[in-house]
């Protein structure tokens, strides 16, 4: 069937977690400015009330809804909370994550839980729950954000990458529970963006000219190209992609 416009999100809603700034902001714009109507997720009420107040100035239909997506109780509360009060949830993007650099021999236990909890915990808990709604309607849009860090490594950041490499087949895991029960599980690994977060590292010329000069495109990323993927792959155009990792990088993991 010929869809009049296959990325048209409309009567759609999506929760993106962590979304108050960076990456996580960028796609919950990119998804408003495709129809859908977008729930905001973050623990730090001033700047999640903030990001609501830009989208919603932008004509966004915006809903805040603070919770830690590293708690199962806070998860399953805020979730039964936007089923029922909000509305059904018909795209979840898991986007929280944190990052915590060191030498991996000097690396605590309880940081590298953190960084376990903060990024497969949390996709687990909020994407269980967002699913057992998902598939009592027979449909629903999941999408994980992995990173190129899912495929590659890098000194001091081990960690990260095993959570992102963790959570790249645990996104392959749910197409294969869930696509038969009408969802589609799929995630975006991107490379290296401009953001709130990489400051330090834009401003550090030597990292600077290694992302450029590593990076076939030679430049960071902007933001607003992220959008347009998770519309992409939250709308009717990707109807028949699930489980796929893709990559949005600048072709950084394409060559060596």
């Amino acid at each position: 069937m010929l869809l009049s416009n296959p990325f048209d999100l409309s009567g759609q809603r999506a929760l993106i977690t962590g979304s108050s700034r960076g990456l996580g902001f960028a796609m919950a714009r990119g998804l408003a400015q495709a129809g859908a109507s977008v729930v905001l997720n973050g623990r730090d009420n001033v700047s999640l009330g903030n990001a609501a107040a830009d989208l919603a100035a932008e004509g966004a239909n915006v809903t805040a809804l603070a919770f830690d997506v590293t708690s199962p109780d806070s998860v399953e509360a805020a979730i039964e909370h936007c089923e029922s009060e909000i509305g059904p949830i018909d795209i979840l993007v898991n986007n929280a994550g944190i990052q915590i650099r060191g030498s991996l021999e000097n690396f605590r236990h309880d940081d590298f839980e953190r960084m376990l909890s903060g990024h497969v915990v949390s996709a687990f808990s909020v994407s269980q729950m967002v699913a057992r709604h998902m598939i009592g309607r027979g449909r629903g849009k999941i999408i994980n954000i992995c990173s190129v860090l899912t495929n590659v490594a890098r000194p001091t950041v081990a960690p990260y990458s095993a959570a992102k490499a963790a959570i790249a087949n645990l996104t392959r895991g749910m197409a294969a529970d869930w696509a038969p029960k009408g969802l589609h599980i799929n995630a975006i690994a991107p490379g290296y963006f401009k953001t709130e977060l990489n400051q330090a590292l834009m401003a550090n010329p030597e990292f600077n000219a290694w992302v450029e000069n590593r990076t076939p495109m030679g430049r960071w990323g902007d933001v607003a190209e992220l959008g347009p993927v998770a519309v992409f792959l939250a709308s009717k155009a990707s109807s028949y992609i699930n489980g796929h990792i893709l990559y949005v990088d600048g072709a950084f993991t394409a060559v060596v």
